[in-house]
């Protein structure tokens, strides 16, 4: 896994423009779709996802934004 596409709840609330980092763990808990996390890290059990498994989620789902889509090309 390339750490470089490792993100946690604030980048993956950002790069799908939520307005809450919560959304993200609401996600996680009630969409049985959305990606299971590669990691939990730190005294706080953070999670961390790899990007590209929440971009093709996303891209599946409807939820990339698309400046997110003009950015990849």
């Amino acid at each position: 896994m390339d750490a470089d596409h490792l993100v946690g709840s604030t980048e993956v609330a950002d790069r799908l423009r939520l307005k809450r980092v919560q959304h993200v763990h609401w996600l996680r808990q009630h969409d049985s779709s959305f990606p299971a996390a590669v990691a939990r890290i730190g005294a706080a059990g953070a999670y961390v996802w790899s990007w590209p498994d929440i971009e093709a989620w996303a891209r599946r789902t409807g939820r990339l934004p698309s400046t997110e889509r003009k950015r990849e090309r």
